[in-house]
């Protein structure tokens, strides 16, 4: 009875035998100078800019959970779609093409759910923010209160830029009448 399944142990030793054989050819081969240039993060190519472990946004994970769940959905109804043709032919369509509306309609509350939830929202305001949501649109449009602002500190730049032209001409001018004196 045990020698029904010497084959399948033969398989399993040529295939680990394969992987340490050619784990072992490959250090045997390959040269070992490493440097710092080498041991560095890779990032396709470029300079690495910053630590390799930092925090991405959720709504990197978010977007891309929904995405993932809509990908996957096909991957369910693409196998019904191939043999929809026979299941009328023998008399079930109408209850496979039920079926699949309901799983789409399922998946369409989830994402209306999502959407008016707000989470789909890219820039969105904090809950209990005492600023509320003009605090993330002040990014893309100046806010009424603002605008005063800007002003007085657009003249300023421009007296400070003034009186930096003043003081320039000044030192040149006595940097020329010390030249002109020696």
């Amino acid at each position: 009875m045990l020698m029904a399944y010497a084959s399948v142990a033969a398989f399993f030793l040529v295939a680990i035998g394969f992987v340490l054989g050619s784990l072992l050819f490959g250090k045997l081969l390959r040269p070992n100078n490493m440097y710092a240039e080498k041991v560095e993060t890779y990032e396709c190519g470029e300079a690495p800019v910053g630590p390799a472990w930092f925090n991405f946004n959720p709504r990197f994970y978010i977007i891309a959970l929904i995405y993932i769940i809509f990908d996957v959905e096909i991957a369910f109804i693409y196998p019904v779609a191939a043999v929809f043709k026979r299941w009328v032919d023998q008399g079930s369509g109408l209850f496979a093409l039920i079926e699949i509306f309901l799983f789409v309609a399922i998946l369409m509350l989830g994402f209306v759910y999502v959407l008016v939830k707000g989470d789909l929202n890219w820039i969105r305001a904090i809950k209990g923010d005492p600023r509320g949501a003009q605090n993330v649109s002040s990014r893309s449009q100046p806010r009424a209160s603002l605008a005063g602002a800007s002003e007085a500190a657009e003249s300023a730049l421009a007296a400070r830029a003034a009186l930096a032209a003043q003081s320039t001409l000044a030192a040149r001018a006595a940097v020329a009448e010390g030249g002109a004196e020696s």
